[in-house]
């Protein structure tokens, strides 16, 4: 018989002291164990403890078998180097295959090198080099390694897998490939079961339909849902959303955010903030509370609007934008101020409608009706409509004010922001302090079914009675009192907002 063949029928069939070991291998767990091979070679002369096995090699070391073409046993280090079609196997799921081994019996660990592939029931990595710790159950590569775990490509630079818990760690140029969308991120942790995906550093998220950016959090690749915390961006089309954190379906399209929300139409240039806020991809809708804030940015003259609630909806039919901002609405703009009740705001006509004791401000003008309307071009107001009863008032002196009433009104707004002109249609009626300089001459109690007021240098200038006139000029002292305040006069200078802060004051 060779001797090749000889050693071999004493492997197979009994207990074999390996030469110069003094250890029997059957009979010792932590020993690496050969269970197979078509023929084994070693030189005692040259060194006693080393063998090589050639053909269909086969390993046992406690609960793992190893298989390979051809191999070198260490016997006094209880290590090997496995070559050709290397294969391990752990537990009736975990397979780990590539071309080149080194296994270290005493700690565990096999280095794997070359086409490796490890197998963990529907999770596939691919690499070139992946140390695997069997004591701990924890795989560790270097330079570029791919996971497939159904639909889902995960690649990255550097990774562990750390298989009782499924969990995978990446680091340096991650990256998810899934048929919706794409993450990169710089370190992230994912699991295989939840198929989880967390975030720990710079992470974007694009799709055909949207961009996502955070520093910190997760997203659920299996039911797409997701967390995301530090300076979180959500980008739809025209749209975007942020947020000190957001949280995110997006199979329904749907997303809030908290803590300094922003929402962004760049189309329209508008702004949406606040401290809690939800939004919708289809169609485009957003709400936002606490401290809500819509900006129509224009040049360096914004218009700054505040409410307790603020929503923006989306028409698809007829592709227009419409914003409600309701309860205790108040408005900032350097040449115009408001307040009232409840607003709303089209993108079809560019025009701002105000309800519930609506009052403007326009320079030294309070303006007030019970339906008001401001148009827009360009976001800048042109155009100021006011409904049933009417009223423009000017101070005066402390104590005395123009009035001018009547049951609708135009008012004109110049490209420099400015009230110049006011119509009165139907029921006109006024009271006005004609002056000589600094000194007040008269007083002018006039009515007219239609009127025109001028205005210059924030002043009245002129009216213009025009039909059905009727009126009274009397010496300063001896008008009437109750021909100096007419119906419906109310001095509201308290609620106007000065600054942009002044807005969330009530």
């Amino acid at each position: 018989m060779h001797i090749r063949s000889f050693v071999l029928l004493f492997l197979l069939t009994g207990p074999v002291f390996l030469p110069g070991s003094g250890v029997v291998m059957a009979q010792q767990t932590r020993q690496i164990e050969i269970l197979h091979a078509e023929s084994i070679e070693f030189n005692k002369a040259i060194d006693p403890n080393t063998q090589r096995l050639l053909g269909n090699v086969v390993f046992k070391h406690q609960e793992v078998t190893m298989n390979c073409d051809s191999a070198w046993f260490y016997a006094s280090t209880n290590s090997l180097d496995a070559f050709g079609h290397v294969h391990i196997r752990q537990s009736d799921t975990l397979n780990l295959y590539g071309d080149l081994l080194r296994y270290e019996g005493n700690t565990r660990m096999a280095r794997m090198r070359n086409n490796v592939r490890l197998i963990d029931n529907q999770t596939v990595l691919t690499t070139n080099s992946l140390d695997f710790d069997l004591k701990n159950s924890v795989g560790f590569y270097t330079g570029k390694g791919k996971i497939t775990n159904k639909d889902n490509v995960l690649e990255s630079e550097r990774g562990y897998y750390f298989t009782r818990t499924k969990n995978f760690h990446f680091s340096r140029n991650v990256l998810i490939t899934n048929p919706d969308y794409t993450i990169r991120s710089d370190t992230m942790r994912y699991n295989t079961v939840s198929r989880i995906a967390y975030f720990h550093g710079p992470t974007k998220i694009a799709s055909d339909s949207n961009t996502i950016y955070c520093e910190n959090g997760w997203y659920d690749t299996q039911f797409d849902k997701a967390q995301f915390n530090k300076n979180a961006f959500l980008s739809s089309g025209k749209q975007w959303i942020t947020g000190d954190s957001m949280y995110y379906d997006r199979r329904i399209g749907f997303g809030k955010a908290l803590a300094n929300v922003t929402v962004y139409d760049s189309v329209q240039k508008v702004l949406l903030k606040g401290q809690y806020g939800e939004y919708t991809e289809r169609p485009q809708n957003a709400l936002l509370t606490d401290s809500a804030l819509f900006i129509q940015i224009s040049g360096q003259d914004s218009m700054f609007v505040h409410a307790d609630t603020l929503r923006s909806v989306e028409d698809t039919v007829a592709q227009t934008k419409m914003l409600f901002a309701y309860y205790k609405v108040k408005i900032y703009k350097s040449d115009m101020q408001a307040k009232c009740d409840s607003l709303t705001y089209s993108t079809s006509d560019s025009t701002f409608r105000m309800y519930g004791a609506p009052v403007l401000w326009s320079d030294e003008n309070q303006l007030t009706a019970s339906f008001v309307e401001i148009r827009t071009r360009e976001n800048r107001p042109y155009r100021i409509d006011l409904y049933q009863t009417a009223f423009i008032a000017s101070r005066e002196d402390s104590s005395k004010f123009n009035q001018i009433r009547g049951k609708n009104m135009i008012g004109h707004i110049d490209e420099n922001g400015k009230l110049y002109r006011i119509d009165v249609t139907g029921n006109g009626q006024s009271v006005y302090f004609t002056k000589d300089g600094p000194t007040i001459v008269g007083v002018n109690s006039a009515e007219s079914t239609d009127m025109v007021i001028y205005l210059k240098d924030r002043k009245v200038q002129r009216i213009t009675l025009l039909t059905k006139p009727s009126g009274t000029l009397y010496p300063p002292d001896q008008a009437p009192q109750e021909d100096l305040v007419l119906k419906g006069f109310s001095w509201l200078e308290q609620f106007r907002p000065r600054t942009k802060d002044d807005i969330f004051f009530w």
